[in-house]
């Protein structure tokens, strides 16, 4: 056994060490060395897009991140709305939301009203796309039972305590939001801005 351990041991020494090495001296462990590998640039497109309309989907490698706290009494998506307007944000996404609401208006799924819960709740989630001539976000909330519910988040959920938004702007794309003939709703369209 100790011969089998001392192989091994000297393999692991010999080849897989200085890789590791080779690997941790690129940069960010594996995956800076993909990237550096393989650009986004040089890959093919894809077989099948998302969709065929070429306002479907969207390509950026520059990244902005912001950060806002909001403060008890506050209505998050109030709040949201103007914070994108006042930062001129176009192609804005939710990266992590935390925080508690002391009420919460939200319209379930296949639900044409949105539905107001008393109490006090925990943010759970919060995603969605955001941009100047709309927004479109999803919560999820949590009672002290741990009780879970989510849907669309509408104006009506007062912060309690705070909520702690951190957003991710994509460069080099434009969002907007029109009337989609399938959908009935205005939908995202993804643009290039350069």
């Amino acid at each position: 056994m100790p011969t089998l351990f001392r192989l091994a041991t000297g393999f692991a020494v010999r080849f897989l060490l200085p890789a590791s090495l080779l690997i941790a001296s690129c940069g960010f462990v594996g995956r800076k060395v993909l990237a550096q590998s393989r650009s986004v640039k040089d890959e093919p497109a894809p077989s099948s897009k998302p969709d065929t309309q070429s306002d479907a989907w969207g390509e950026s490698e520059r990244l902005r991140i912001l950060a806002l706290r909001l403060r008890p009494g506050q209505d998050l998506r109030q709040q949201i709305e103007e914070f994108v307007k006042g930062r001129k944000i176009r192609t804005g996404f939710i990266l992590t939301a935390v925080g508690s609401l002391r009420s919460a208006t939200i319209r379930l799924a296949d639900q044409k009203d949105p539905t107001t819960f008393a109490g006090k709740f925990e943010i759970v989630s919060l995603v969605g796309t955001l941009g100047q001539d709309g927004v479109h976000l999803h919560i999820a909330i949590a009672d002290s039972s741990g009780k879970t519910v989510g849907g669309h988040l509408v104006n009506g959920c007062l912060i309690y305590t705070t909520a702690e938004i951190v957003i991710g702007e994509a460069r080099g794309l434009r969002f907007s939001r029109e009337q989609d003939k399938e959908t009935g709703y205005k939908e995202l369209r993804i643009r290039s801005s350069e």
